[in-house]
């Protein structure tokens, strides 16, 4: 997750939502550098998603078309909470037949990530300002993804707080419904305690057969990660195989 000193929620949010989500909305002004980056690349590479109430709805008509976004048919790689983008973009960098849609809610995050894309004159990558359970679970079509990435959710470390952590039972079938057949979905955390929850969702889903796994050597160090490392905590990552 990306790190802001701004965590009050927007003012549509708190008016329109009823149910607890998963992240808290996070402003914070562009860098000049930043800036630039989104003068010259948001209008190709930031989706214009339709809202229906808060900023980060999805309009429950809209659909993703990741043909006519990308120009080809290709794999789809999906991250939720893809932060500054260091991991989408090394991806995007190393897999160039590959299509990366990230999903962040932190827009200096997003536009950190367009540096990286103007940089790095990458052409495979789409990002989206978006409550991701919401695109889930409308947006992107049925069985069009063939790898859901999910790292480091806001764990939500206080009990009272659990109710808003991002995997659950009803997360796991919004992934299957995205994921093809034989899709991939990892995780990963550096908080225990949402590992085993996360393991638990995984077989206790119909959907993937998976569970704890090593580290997926696609997954770069990010600055987020080091910070936990530093602090002592251990990864966890998780893999599970879409069956059906």
């Amino acid at each position: 997750m990306s790190d802001s000193a701004d965590t009050r929620p927007d003012p549509a949010e708190r008016r329109f939502r009823t149910e607890p989500v998963s992240f808290t909305r996070r402003g914070g002004r562009l860098n000049p550098r930043q800036q630039k980056a989104w003068d010259l690349l948001a209008d190709r590479v930031v989706l214009d998603v339709p809202q229906d109430g808060p900023s980060t709805s999805v309009h429950p008509a809209h659909r993703f078309d990741a043909a006519a976004e990308f120009g080809r048919a290709g794999r789809l790689v999906v991250e939720i909470g893809s932060g500054r983008g260091e991991v989408i973009l090394h991806a995007a960098g190393e897999s160039p037949e590959t299509d990366f849609l990230g999903l962040e809610v932190y827009v200096p995050g997003v536009a950190q990530t367009l540096i990286g894309v103007r940089h790095g004159e990458l052409t495979n990558v789409r990002l989206a300002v978006v409550n991701a359970a919401e695109a889930l679970t409308t947006m992107i079509p049925e069985a069009s993804v063939d790898e859901l990435w999910v790292n480091f959710p806001d764990p939500w470390h206080k009990k009272k707080h659990h109710k808003r952590r991002l995997v659950t039972p009803e997360f796991a079938a919004l992934a299957a419904r995205v994921l093809k057949p034989g899709g991939v979905w990892r995780l990963a955390t550096d908080w225990a305690e949402y590992a085993a929850q996360m393991a638990d969702v995984v077989a206790g889903s119909p959907d993937f057969e998976g569970g704890p796994s090593e580290r997926w050597g696609g997954r770069v160090l990010t600055r987020f990660e080091a910070k936990g490392i530093a602090a002592g905590r251990e990864i966890h990552d998780l893999t599970a195989v879409r069956v059906g």
